[in-house]
């Protein structure tokens, strides 16, 4: 599913789960470094379309790289749109780690469902156990649907998270008259 949404709709399932223990723009930046090297082979046609970036090793490297940049990069962009007004958001680095490597490790898994040239497990071996475990059409689904249901999952636990809130300062304000 090289340069797809498709990988995001896990990482919402994720986000809505984990809330600010996870960045999904760090997830979505370490999808795409995940497709540099594959996008390489496309265009020069030289290479393994699915080498070794998608492997667990590779995936691991990717995400470490994809932190590090990842962690820039977002707090610069939600600066830019406005949702880090003055530098007051900041994504920390165990945040960062752990959103890369779900999104890389998770990307690997993905891939190795529905491309035969994929080893996840090089070099210990390069057979792939993921391939074809469930179908293509299914997979997809499987990405669309749980991005659905991390949105409807976001905003609920944000809404239960508000209203307790406003719950609290009821209850302190009818306390405290």
């Amino acid at each position: 599913m090289p340069f797809t949404p498709f990988h995001m709709g896990p990482g919402i399932v994720v986000k809505a789960l984990l809330q600010g223990s996870f960045s999904l723009m760090v997830f979505g930046w370490a999808q795409i470094v995940m497709d540099i090297q594959p996008l390489i082979v496309m265009i020069s046609g030289e290479g393994r379309l699915h080498g070794f970036s998608h492997s667990l090793v590779g995936a691991t490297l990717l995400a470490i790289f994809s932190a590090f940049s990842g962690k820039y990069l977002s707090e610069i962009g939600l600066f830019i749109i406005g949702f880090n007004k003055q530098w007051q958001l900041n994504i920390s680095w165990w945040v960062s780690f752990l959103s890369a490597l779900i999104g890389t490790y998770s990307h690997v898994l993905l891939d190795s469902i529905m491309h035969s040239d994929i080893e996840p497990f090089f070099p210990v071996t390069t057979s792939n156990v993921f391939l074809g475990i469930i179908s293509l059409q299914t997979l997809h689904k499987v990405c669309l649907y749980s991005a659905l249901v991390g949105c409807i999952l976001y905003c609920a636990i944000n809404w239960v998270q508000k209203f307790n809130k406003s719950s609290k300062k009821d209850v302190l304000n009818r306390t405290s008259s």
